[in-house]
């Protein structure tokens, strides 16, 4: 399941960036209002670890939940609205509730001598090579002042969220924030203490698992969605954040944030809940990009075995020879995803040609493009300099038999 602990590029020195994620239910109590003293005791520990040098960032989930009152005495009709999970019903009681829930945030930080920001960020922004950067030299700019970013999907034009579709309630968000600032940690704060061997909700015999030093089709096996209706997420993907972050360089920890001085003793290395553990260096900051992105993939692109052993054994770009299946209606620039035969991602890229081309194009060698194509633009499908290999899981799912060079 898991393997022996080794040593990891973070244990040698102490973290100097943190992001923190909470979640709906440790932000907002069952009625939907914000839990005042969860967060102010919450508040009171991140600020004590910013005062002590670390810098924070924290992607705060409940604006959903905080608007909906008000939301439904101004418009009655709402409720039914709301009861159906209506996507613009809860976008305008995310509208209302982000006023609380940052003016919250201010006076209990105010209170402590510390300034915070709002940023509302939508998955589109970060996808684009540009807006990645625009955001990650904002946030440097606040971070280097001393003040304490206070993230959240901007649900009023991104919808992913409330549909939990795509993040499910901020927790990929924060695992991209995480990637995109460099940050040393990423600590989801909810209800759940950790990852288990099943559901500990339906199993009294599941067990907890402290480490985990590769997320394998196992590991994946333990995650379930949400428990309840008030948060979007679940351990599935708050698993799925873990992976983004871990493959960036950044070590994960999920734990109850309800734990006394949770913060305090996460940030010691004692411990508590389940910790996900980054054994690469942080990649570079392009590669780090298409980790953010790959998540997001407009389309994909199935590979024979030996285009899998030339990409993860030789470091080779991917050729159409190898390309065996075009999923999706993805243009040039477009991230995609690279999968084996057996359906397992190896791969994210930006790819070189439309799917329609490299439809055209799939399984012949690369000296006929010129020919096939209107246009041309170079040899590979996907260049290995905008390319980022995805887990070891799939790269060990080939046979190891030598591959034919048939290009």
């Amino acid at each position: 399941m898991t393997r022996v602990p080794t040593p990891t590029h973070r244990d040698s020195g102490a973290i100097k960036r943190a992001v923190f994620k909470l979640g709906t239910n440790i932000v907002t109590r069952d009625s939907g209002e914000l839990d005042v003293d969860t967060i102010t005791d919450l508040v009171g520990q991140i600020a004590a670890a910013h005062s002590s040098g670390l810098e924070v960032v924290i992607a705060s989930s409940g604006a959903v939940g905080a608007g909906m009152d008000t939301l439904i005495k101004l418009s009655p009709q709402s409720r039914a609205r709301l009861r159906r999970r209506n996507v613009t019903a809860r976008q305008a009681a995310a509208a209302i509730g982000q006023v609380d829930v940052i003016a919250l945030y201010k006076n209990l930080f105010g209170a402590l001598g510390i300034d915070v920001a709002q940023t509302l960020l939508s998955r589109s922004v970060l996808n684009q090579r540009e807006g990645y950067l625009n955001v990650r030299g904002t946030m440097e700019t606040l971070l280097e002042a001393g003040i304490v970013p206070i993230v959240n999907e901007n649900d009023v034009v991104a919808v992913e969220e409330i549909v939990g579709v795509t993040y499910g309630d901020n927790d990929r968000l924060s695992a991209m924030l995480a990637n995109v600032l460099d940050a040393d940690l990423l600590v989801l704060l909810g209800e759940m203490d950790g990852l288990h061997t099943a559901d500990p909700h339906n199993d009294p015999n599941a067990e907890l698992i402290p480490d985990v030093y590769e997320i394998t089709d196992e590991i994946r096996g333990f995650a379930g969605g949400p428990s309840d209706d008030r948060g979007s997420g679940g351990m599935r993907s708050k698993l799925e954040a873990a992976e983004v972050a871990t493959l960036s360089g950044v070590d994960v920890v999920i734990a109850d944030g309800h734990i006394e001085r949770v913060v305090e003793r996460v940030l010691d290395g004692e411990k508590i809940g389940t910790r996900f553990h980054s054994l690469v260096p942080p990649a570079e900051s392009r590669k780090r990009w298409l980790l953010t992105g790959g998540t997001e993939a407009k389309g994909a692109v199935t590979i024979d075995d030996g285009a899998v052993r030339a990409l993860t054994k030789q470091g080779n770009s991917l050729l159409p020879v190898g390309v065996t299946d075009v999923e999706g209606d993805f243009v040039r620039g477009d991230i995609i995803s690279v999968r084996t035969l057996s359906g397992a991602n190896v791969a994210w890229g930006i790819s070189n040609y439309s799917a329609s081309d490299t439809r055209l194009v799939m399984g012949q060698k690369s000296g006929m493009l010129s020919d096939i194509l209107d246009s041309y633009f170079g040899r590979e499908i996907v260049h290995r300099n905008n390319m980022v290999l995805g887990s070891s899981d799939a790269r060990d799912s080939v046979p190891n038999a030598v591959a034919e060079d048939k290009e």
